[in-house]
């Protein structure tokens, strides 16, 4: 074939898909293996929303509704914003999509920082935009640099907010300052897929930047049902934004991008409070254990506002997450994050944090980084 690829599709790297579950398994010999690599949820979905996807498996011979009404006006009421003010995607990432369709031409700039979520640049690059990729500053999004490096081509700025894979949070006072010095053309986009599990104290009014934007940059807040809702496999996002933002991401927003079983679990979850409630507990209980048991290993621990943390093991990442994987644990190595001796670990069920704690105590002696 004689196939005419243009240069941004060609620079574009895949996004490295993980493998079934069960085919690890059967590469490596071993059963019953657990999961703690994707910072989802070990609790599952809410009771709820599985009898609700029940209650519709009769109806899917007919269209999903285009404009998920129900949903939409759910997620609207639980922030005190207008309908108008929201838009759902499969999956935050699509809203980010949306985002970078509306929003970025060949050879505008958008702002990301490394490490973070890799399909920022990815979308950018479909685009023919320009991705200006700066690293974190002790482990934190460096606000300063960000806006040294603005432009008058500069059109969006993303901020995972607590950021993957570090776990770390932006001090709120630091970000109000950030927002005010941000000249009024960029949109500021905060990725907030961890908020849920962030201390109180530490979370930004999302209200009030969406609601007082007059006189200086717009903001968009990203969520998604994914992590503390448990809904990973059904693909559920939506974005927080001010009306006229909105407005463009309708334009390029595909009809019935949300499908009929996503939009009732999603609505279902979201009013289960009770469930999601014992899952923010857990996740944070179990995060206090696993740390704890970490360090009494020998190990550095980093501190984190979410479901995951990273792990200082003390020796070659990649070497302890293989060894894990021949004990039935699979975590996620830091190396092609930048951080070579890191692993990174999701909080999982009681069983599955002791488990882990055992092979990984095993894994340190064998490998001798302890």
């Amino acid at each position: 074939m004689k196939l005419q690829i243009p240069e941004n599709i060609q620079a574009i790297t895949p996004y490295p898909p993980g493998k079934p579950l069960d085919e690890l398994e059967r590469e490596y010999g071993v059963k019953n293996s657990i999961k703690l690599a994707s910072n989802e949820n070990p609790w599952g979905p809410s009771p709820k929303a599985i009898a609700a996807i029940q209650d519709a498996l009769g109806s899917l011979n007919r269209y999903p509704d285009g404009s998920s009404y129900y949903l939409t006006q759910a997620i609207a009421k639980h922030f005190g914003m207008s309908a108008q003010e929201i838009v759902l995607g499969s999956g935050s990432n699509e809203v980010i999509e949306f985002l970078v369709k509306a929003f970025v031409g060949v050879d505008d700039e958008v702002i990301t920082s490394h490490p973070s979520f890799l399909m920022y640049q990815k979308f950018v690059q479909v685009r023919g935009g320009k991705n200006l990729v700066l690293p974190l500053k002790g482990m934190r999004h460096d606000l300063q640099a960000i806006l040294a490096s603005v432009t008058a081509r500069t059109r969006l700025v993303f901020l995972d907010n607590p950021n993957n894979p570090t776990g770390t949070y932006i001090n709120p006072a630091d970000l109000y300052t950030f927002l005010s010095a941000m000249p009024e053309h960029v949109i500021v986009v905060l990725d907030e897929a961890y908020v849920d599990f962030m201390d109180m104290s530490y979370q930004v009014d999302i209200y009030s930047l969406i609601k007082n934007s007059d006189g200086r940059c717009p903001v968009v807040s990203l969520r998604t049902f994914s992590k503390a809702y448990g809904l990973s496999g059904l693909r559920v996002g939506f974005g927080l934004m001010a009306k006229e933002i909105a407005d463009c991401l309708h334009k390029v927003r595909q009809p019935f991008n949300m499908n009929s079983l996503a939009q009732v679990a999603a609505l279902a979850a979201l009013e289960d409070t009770a469930f999601f409630d014992q899952t923010i507990k857990k996740t944070i209980t179990g995060r206090n254990i696993l740390m704890r048991g970490v360090e009494e290993l020998g190990c550095k621990s980093y501190p984190s506002e979410t479901n995951f943390f990273l792990i200082d093991v003390g020796g070659d990442a990649d070497a302890l997450y293989n060894a894990m994987l021949y004990k039935g644990v699979i975590v996620r190595s830091m190396r092609a994050y930048g951080f070579p001796q890191c692993i990174r670990i999701t909080i999982g069920t009681d069983e599955e944090n002791a488990r882990f704690l055992n092979a990984f105590s095993e894994c340190l002696k064998e490998l001798e980084y302890v």
